[in-house]
């Protein structure tokens, strides 16, 4: 066949229209809002509204959404069941934790009454849904993995709570300070949306075909998992910690990143497909993460300064600047969150951004069916 222009990865393609979210060189804008602004003055449970609804609630509309969520926060006794079944295979290492939630999410649609309709108003009900239980998940998982008992499980937590203290005490049994708690919401409002990025495009393809909700977020979860794109934070912090050994050992940050430059390893948490001068997200996350350490003493500072040291070399030798995911790990790592939940955290926040695309396509359909360049070999005969 004759060459057709094409792009790897898509890179710079334009596959679909969105009026949710805007990537770009200046700015990150949810539905007009740009992410800055988001950050100072909205809470995750306005963004979520401002995603999954179109527009920016009301003080009246908040209050309504966030009892709504909080109501469902609770999970089905199945969905304990399978997290404490699964305590065994996580120990050994053969599952994780962003498995673990692919298959909740599986489970929660087969006992969802609405998990078959793609009806505006229905998709509407299961987002909200899924968003109140993800975090209930996380949070149950994460006590049966420590071996401790589930926090409040007939309540999914406390209703009082925001969405960010209440995944907080879900995992820790404790509520959080004021200041972990905004830390926490922040991270989620900067996660919760980012247009064309592989995990949403993969449930936007998927709902393309009229699949259901929960099918389409299954595989967005399942997308986010892989270290190029959401497992980003869990690698980052991983490797942060290889570097804390090799200065524990004599050696210094610089021979750490010569040698990943000599060996060619890919540094994750670093770069960007459409950010080129930097992720807008990031410098959020970092400042209030590095404060946050601050008050905690050396040995948490000491984290921050090693990542400052590695974004200054990267930047320096490669012209490369941190993602929001590098950031994320050292903040979360501060926070005293156990690395392998950083992703489904991730998912916590960027549920409210899946679903929205997913009612979007839903709403205004077109089977999402692109060709390829074919490299294989020319015409032969079986029986030649």
């Amino acid at each position: 066949m004759p060459d057709k222009p094409h792009a790897r990865g898509l890179e710079g393609v334009i596959a679909g229209e969105t009026a949710i979210c805007s990537v770009e060189q200046g700015a990150l804008i949810y539905r007009g809002y740009e992410i800055h602004d988001l950050a100072e003055h909205a809470t995750f449970e306005g963004v979520a509204h401002l995603l999954l609804h179109g527009e920016k609630p009301s003080d009246a509309q908040l209050k309504t959404f966030r009892e709504r969520v909080a109501a469902e926060r609770p999970v089905p006794a199945p969905v304990i069941d399978y997290l404490r079944a699964s305590k065994g295979p996580l120990a050994e290492g053969s599952a994780v934790p962003m498995d673990v939630l692919r298959t909740c999410v599986s489970i929660l649609a087969n006992l969802d009454a609405e998990s078959q309709s793609i009806d505006h108003d229905a998709n509407l009900r299961k987002a909200e849904r899924l968003l109140a239980k993800i975090p209930t998940i996380i949070g149950h998982m994460q006590r049966i993995i420590d071996g401790k008992d589930l926090v409040e499980p007939e309540r999914g937590g406390d209703p009082a709570l925001s969405h960010a203290a209440n995944l907080m005490y879900l995992m820790t049994g404790e509520k959080p300070s004021p200041e972990a708690e905004k830390v926490m919401d922040v991270s989620l409002i900067l996660y919760a949306e980012h247009d064309y990025n592989a995990s949403t495009f993969a449930s936007r393809v998927i709902a393309g075909t009229l699949s259901d909700m929960h099918g389409a977020v299954t595989g967005a979860i399942a997308a986010l998992k892989g270290p190029l794109h959401g497992g980003a934070n869990e690698a980052a912090m991983e490797m942060l910690k290889e570097i804390r050994e090799h200065l524990d050992k004599g050696g210094t940050v610089r021979d750490f990143m010569d040698n990943a430059f000599a060996t060619k390893r890919k540094l994750m948490g670093f770069g960007h497909r459409v950010y080129k001068n930097g992720d807008h997200r990031a410098p959020i996350l970092h400042k209030l993460g590095r404060k946050m350490a601050e008050a905690k003493g050396a040995d948490a500072v000491k984290w921050f300064e090693i990542g400052e040291e590695v974004q200054q070399i990267m930047l320096k030798d490669k012209q490369i600047h941190p993602n929001v995911d590098f950031p994320c790990g050292l903040t979360y790592y501060t926070m005293g969150i156990p690395v392998p939940q950083y992703t489904p955290i991730f998912v916590a926040s960027r549920i409210t951004g899946w679903a929205a695309h997913i009612i979007e396509q839903h709403d205004n359909n077109r089977l999402i069916r692109p060709i390829a360049q074919y490299t294989g070999p020319g015409p032969r005969q079986w029986n030649g």
